[in-house]
């Protein structure tokens, strides 16, 4: 997919900023996802399988699969929504209201541990949104798509930066890095999420609500504490990272 140099990003968001927070992000969408799928057999991170799984259902009318599997579907495009009313702008830039969302999001996961420790099924929609919320938080960073709850995107733009690289074009060497990151993020949280879930069982989601609180109060204290720096700036003048 073609990409813009640059889309208003403030200097103050780095990329090594990016690059960690985008890390834990992905680690935490398959932490969750792993646990969710031994669960229900049905990712939430992503809507693929979701929506296949919904039109399998609906031509077999398997009712309470169809119900439980909507609920999925509709959690994920709920929790985006929520994001676009919470968060608006669709570049990432320094903005209180990713700390809240973030907090936002723990609560949903701290919601669905409860119904998946209670053996309600429908925690999984918990799940789903606070997938969806995540997932949209941040649209884009210096012309970069990031998304952060599933990696078909990511390793299909993998794909085609390493082509143009064969062909002897010049990439943005720190983009590549970047979604290989998130790439790798999204396969650590999900091989932490099968040992986490064989020593603890539904209360090992748990631990993303916390980590999710966690950082939602970070930032937000982050925010409020840091020294006073420059604001936007031409791009011309910061996007300097183009590698042959």
């Amino acid at each position: 997919m073609p990409y813009a140099i640059f889309e208003g990003t403030d200097r103050r968001f780095s990329n090594q900023r990016v690059f960690w927070i985008g890390a834990i992000l992905a680690a935490m969408a398959g932490y969750l996802n792993l646990i969710m799928l031994n669960l229900f057999q049905v990712p939430v991170s992503h809507m693929t399988g979701a929506t296949t799984r919904l039109s399998g259902d609906l031509g077999s009318l398997r009712v309470d699969d169809l119900l439980l599997v909507a609920s999925i579907f509709f959690g994920f495009l709920l929790g985006a929504i929520l994001s676009g009313l919470v968060v608006g702008p669709q570049t990432m830039q320094e903005n209180p209201r990713y700390g809240y969302a973030l907090i936002f999001q723990g609560l949903l996961v701290a919601a669905a541990t409860a119904l998946g420790v209670l053996g309600v099924q429908w925690g999984v929609a918990f799940g789903a949104t606070a997938c969806g919320l995540q997932n949209a938080m941040a649209a884009s960073y210096r012309g970069l798509v990031l998304r952060t709850t599933h990696v078909t995107g990511i390793v299909t733009d993998i794909g085609v930066f390493l082509g143009h690289r064969l062909r002897g074009r010049r990439i943005h060497v720190w983009k590549l890095w970047l979604l290989i990151t998130l790439l790798g993020g999204f396969f650590v949280g999900g091989l932490g999420g099968v040992f986490a879930y064989r020593a603890l069982g539904m209360y090992a989601l748990g631990g993303t609500a916390l980590l999710s609180l966690a950082l939602g109060g970070y930032y937000l204290h982050w925010l409020a504490h840091r020294p006073e720096t420059v604001g936007p700036v031409d791009p011309a003048a910061i996007d300097t990272e183009r590698d042959s």
